[in-house]
């Protein structure tokens, strides 16, 4: 067994009903002084519960999916107008990812508080939208020095989100075991984020206001972002940010579409990496356990449901062709993605599509 893998310094505070006071600590741990603390406009109320006993400085409400350009360099403008020396983020990866935009210019300290299960606060993995087109990089600026998890603040979060946020958070677990720097400790995490998500996200469903089912969404969403930190990109993510950068697709549900159809094409040519997912389900095989799991939610099914055109598909093959990193388990042509995006368009049964 050989293989190299990075550990991220990121310190972690997991307790429900205690963000306020965590967060409290954390900026006093840090000296800072003057804190922006940035939430969209639906996470107002949460933020003032986190706000209560903070230097706050500056709050700031602009927060667009995909972070185009021009919403971060005014969010980076705000905070030298006022001289902040940390950033709070209250919300979901749209939040998390303005909180990076931010620090990857400025070098400012991030305490993320994540109110879904995108992951972003786990990964040193930032993303800016210019145009049609998604840019994303890695530094170690943008890696939040604190991530404060608190399962109560995510109570809120409507059923149909919290599964597309939940699914977002198993296809970084699925991308961990095949990605460019996959290895035994990313796959140890994905699996045991797997596993994870199956219990919580099914008592979500069933009761929203079941505290652990919420806690278990959200501890797996943390393994499963560090285990996408480490092992980086895979083919379903370069899928996906594709679709959302040039169609301005939702993250969330993007990624619970397409999922089923990168793991439909991967898993016959990842035997390993198919036996554990499956194993991670409790399920004879990986994709039973994943369409099992999407029954069961109530899961997205199509991206013809989220504005995604038919007449798209060749051009949006193309476009991530050029992505695809070459350690895939199996070459990828611009036919076969062709025939995932079709079928993730339409919904298909995605064991008949490979």
């Amino acid at each position: 067994m050989r293989f190299v893998h990075d550990t991220l310094p990121q310190r972690v505070c997991f307790g429900s009903g205690e963000a306020a006071a965590n967060v409290g600590n954390e900026i006093g741990n840090l000296g800072a002084s003057r804190v922006m603390l940035i939430a969209a406009p639906a996470e107002s109320d949460l933020a003032d519960t986190i706000a209560t006993h903070l230097p706050v400085a500056l709050r700031h409400d602009d927060v667009v999916m995909h972070v185009p350009v021009e919403v971060a360099d005014r969010a980076r403008e705000a905070a030298a107008q006022h001289n902040v020396d940390a950033l709070v983020s209250v919300g979901g990866g749209s939040t998390t990812g303005l909180a990076k935009a931010v620090a990857l210019t400025t070098g400012l300290p991030i305490v993320a508080v994540p109110t879904t299960y995108a992951g972003s606060e786990a990964t040193p993995v930032w993303g800016l939208t210019e145009g049609a087109k998604k840019t994303t990089g890695t530094d170690h600026r943008v890696l939040p020095k604190v991530i404060v998890y608190d399962a109560a603040l995510t109570m809120s979060l409507p059923v149909e989100m919290s599964v597309a946020s939940g699914l977002n958070a198993l296809a970084h677990c699925v991308d961990s075991m095949w990605a460019p720097n996959a290895d035994p400790v990313n796959a140890a995490f994905a699996a045991e984020g797997i596993r994870s998500l199956a219990v919580g996200l099914p008592r979500v469903v069933t009761d929203p206001m079941d505290l652990d089912g919420r806690e278990h969404a959200l501890y797996a969403a943390y393994l499963s972002a560090t285990a996408f930190a480490s092992a980086g990109s895979g083919l379903h993510h370069k899928i996906c940010h594709v679709l959302g950068g040039k169609y301005n697709l939702p993250h969330a549900q993007t990624h619970a579409t397409v999922l089923p159809y990168v793991l439909a094409f991967n898993g016959p040519a990842a035997p390993d990496a198919e036996r554990r997912i499956a194993a991670a389900f409790g399920a004879t095989s990986a994709l039973d356990g994943l369409v099992a799991l999407k029954r069961e939610l109530n899961a997205p099914r199509a991206l013809a449901d989220y504005g995604f055109a038919e007449d798209s598909i060749a051009e949006a093959a193309e476009a991530i062709l050029p992505s695809v990193p070459p350690s895939n388990p199996r070459p990828v042509t611009a036919a076969d993605l062709r025939a995932l995006l079709r079928a993730a368009w339409s919904g298909a049964d995605p064991e008949t599509v490979f």
